[in-house]
């Protein structure tokens, strides 16, 4: 048993249909491990039950299982906008966040969420980025200025695989997406920030 293996076995469960999401995910999808899963799935739903947003955004759908996963968290009135740039992914993501009972309180979008959240006009209360590494960044910049003072950045990846520290990747472009965010994050006088060691790892950020 791993030590994943105990902590899943002591959290609540992920329910029947994010976990046939997530074994569809893995058998139908490439790089099916970049879906949140069980554990970061349980977290996500917390953090938000503990800030109690009314809007989030999402920058990097994938198959849908950490939107489905936070909008369990909402309350009725919540919502949540997600945005997946690759289009491909449309007819599978799609079919699982409409057949699932959070339907109501996700708003999916295919497109560049960099140009076109600010569109909806919107303050948001949480953002949550997982998308493309190698533009985290700039996600980020456009996430502060849509994120309410006081609101939430969650970013996903941000120990890459432990990749951060290794030498051997740093010709890496998705490596050096990731430790330029990191840098920029840690010396940004405008938020209050904090990285978790969890799976792949979690950066918490907090707007001033």
């Amino acid at each position: 048993m791993t030590i994943n293996d105990y902590i899943e076995q002591h959290i609540d469960t992920e329910g029947d249909y994010l976990y046939r999401l997530w074994r569809a995910t893995n058998v139908e999808l490439l790089h099916g491990r970049m879906a949140s899963g069980h554990l970061q799935g349980r977290i996500l739903k917390m953090i938000v039950r503990m800030i109690k947003p009314k809007n989030i955004l999402e920058i990097g759908t994938f198959s849908g299982y950490s939107a489905i996963s936070m909008a369990e968290g909402l309350e009725k009135d919540g919502r949540i906008y997600t945005f997946e740039i690759n289009d491909e992914l449309e007819p599978f993501t799609r079919k699982w966040i409409e057949g699932s009972q959070e339907a109501s309180k996700i708003d999916f979008r295919i497109g560049d969420a960099i140009t076109e959240a600010p569109k909806l006009d919107i303050d948001f209360d949480m953002v949550f980025i997982d998308g493309d590494k190698r533009t985290y960044t700039e996600c980020y910049e456009m996430a502060l200025k849509v994120t309410k003072n006081g609101g939430f950045i969650v970013a996903d990846n941000t120990l890459w695989d432990g990749h951060v520290v290794d030498q051997a990747y740093d010709n890496d472009r998705q490596t050096a997406g990731i430790e330029q965010f990191n840098d920029h994050v840690a010396n940004d006088k405008r938020v209050e920030k904090v990285i978790l060691p969890i799976r792949d790892g979690l950066t918490i950020i907090r707007k001033k």
